[in-house]
């Protein structure tokens, strides 16, 4: 959660030297590098004829999807206004999480993960005067395909370790990251400042890649959906590193909202499922 909640300062960063299409694919280029060298490395074995589905749901949502569609919405969208966007996806996670392991998780558990994610939305809707951006529909998109692949992989990171589900997630993402970068560098500017190159290493090598590795981890031990509300304070994080490192005002609503989501974090870790 730490690792992810740089992640969009790191785009910002990136977007300062390189186009939204560019920054895509060679994030997912340069993170399929070092996972295909930690695979062969460790002599890691291909995985099981059964586990590609689930891989596949992977790379689409966390190594392709999210990563464009985050990217594109930064671009008219602060980082702190996407983070209370994406602050939904651990709701929508639960969802998808409940409906593939048909578990039913307890009342509490779902009153306390609905009032977490009404919570950032309500909180998001306030500041477009109630209506949806364009930047947060491609936000809304994101939420959705990442949320299948924490799904999927926090599920398969119970019978496999969880870096090899990532590393494999984005080896087989490489090919349509790698096609998205040699289209894109040669039509978007690039700029290569430090800030740019220091974002694209940070979400390159962790967003994309080390983060990965201890969260399908953390899920394969504790389960999707619970682990999943644990990213509830994300967004809080995110929104303390765009006042530190990007300079970004936060209205007055933030501490409320902190205070509502911290809340639901413990009630969803303390609730047993049904």
């Amino acid at each position: 959660m730490l690792s992810f909640s740089f992640s969009f300062p790191g785009t910002v960063w990136a977007l300062d030297g390189f186009g939204p299409w560019s920054a895509t694919g060679v994030r997912g280029v340069l993170a399929a590098a070092i996972a295909l060298v930690a695979l062969l490395v460790t002599r890691a074995p291909l995985p099981a004829r059964a586990d590609w589905p689930a891989l596949a749901v992977v790379a689409g949502g966390c190594a392709i999807g999210f990563p464009l569609l985050t990217t594109l919405a930064l671009q008219t969208s602060s980082t702190a206004h996407s983070a209370i966007v994406i602050g939904a996806l651990p709701m929508a996670t639960a969802v998808c999480s409940a409906v593939l392991t048909r578990r039913r998780p307890s009342k509490v558990f779902w009153a306390a993960a609905g009032t977490g994610a009404a919570t950032v939305i309500a909180f998001t809707l306030t500041r477009n005067h109630g209506r949806p951006t364009v930047a947060d529909l491609y936000l809304f998109g994101a939420l959705l395909v990442c949320a299948a692949g924490y799904a999927y992989g926090g599920r398969l990171s119970a019978r496999m370790p969880g870096w090899r589900v990532i590393a494999w997630g984005v080896v087989l993402a490489a090919p349509a990251n790698l096609a998205v970068a040699a289209w894109a560098l040669p039509h978007e500017p690039v700029h290569l400042t430090a800030k740019a190159l220091l974002g694209m290493a940070y979400i390159a090598a962790v967003s994309q890649f080390g983060g990965f590795v201890v969260w399908y981890k953390g899920m394969g031990l504790i389960g999707v959906a619970r682990a999943s509300q644990l990213q509830l304070a994300q967004p809080l994080l995110t929104l303390l590193w765009a006042v530190l490192l990007l300079g970004e005002q936060v209205g007055a609503a933030v501490p409320l909202t902190a205070a509502i989501v911290l809340a639901c974090i413990v009630v969803t870790q303390r609730a047993r499922s049904a």
